[in-house]
């Protein structure tokens, strides 16, 4: 019997938090090797760990995985999220890389310049009550349905509860003129698995701060 999954990247969201939110979402316990230095992610590259000079970097399986989409679509199937045959896969894909669109967003904007940031909450709000959120109202109300595709929870179901969460901490009333959103949101945050994600204490990370921003840039940046 393999070991937990071991995780390694920097200690903050980015783009392993999809991956941790995945993880917990099927009940599965991981490890976490953070990085703080430059010299321990040039030691990573150097060993030939890395396929691509990039991190999140997840072993699972005998694996060393990396890419965020290849990983998270591995952790999906392995743990029955990832829909019953082609066609739940194809709606799950595509709801999934609409996400993952908004959650661009929200990734970069730590990232952003103090004059530019009320300019990007905007542009977020924006986004996600025109373009993002209208189509899984839509989707939730036609469904009729607790879960986005079938009656399963799916991958996709995990990403629009983290997309949400996170949108609402720089837009509080975001989901205000979506009631289905506002149900899924409430449904989602009870299930067992979740509701245990979003206690304190959990692997989930708080949002990004200065000190993260800069742990970044001194790592990755050249």
């Amino acid at each position: 019997m393999s070991g937990k999954p071991r995780l390694t990247y920097v200690n903050g969201r980015g783009r392993m938090e999809p991956v941790r939110w995945l993880l917990a979402a099927a009940g599965v316990e991981f490890e976490e090797i953070f990085l703080e230095t430059r010299e321990q992610y040039e030691k990573l590259i150097k060993d030939g760990v890395l396929m691509f000079q990039q991190v999140p970097l997840v072993e699972i399986d005998g694996m060393k995985m990396v890419q965020t989409r290849a990983i998270l679509s591995y952790i999906a199937g392995k743990y029955n999220l990832y829909g019953k045959d082609l066609k739940e896969r194809a709606l799950i894909d595509m709801y999934v890389e609409g996400i993952t669109d908004l959650m661009q967003m929200i990734l970069m904007f730590p990232f952003s310049p103090p004059e530019t940031k009320e300019k990007n909450i905007d542009s977020i709000k924006e986004r996600a009550t025109n373009r993002y959120f209208p189509v899984f109202e839509k989707v939730l109300k036609q469904h009729g349905q607790d879960f986005l595709v079938g009656n399963t929870f799916s991958w996709a179901d995990v990403q629009l509860i983290e997309a949400i969460l996170a949108v609402e901490e720089k837009i509080p009333a975001v989901l205000s003129g979506f009631p289905q959103l506002q149900a899924f949101k409430k449904r989602m945050s009870n299930m067992p698995t979740i509701k245990k994600f979003l206690q304190p204490g959990s692997p989930r990370k708080p949002p990004p701060d200065e000190c993260y921003v800069e742990t970044v840039l001194k790592i990755f940046k050249k």
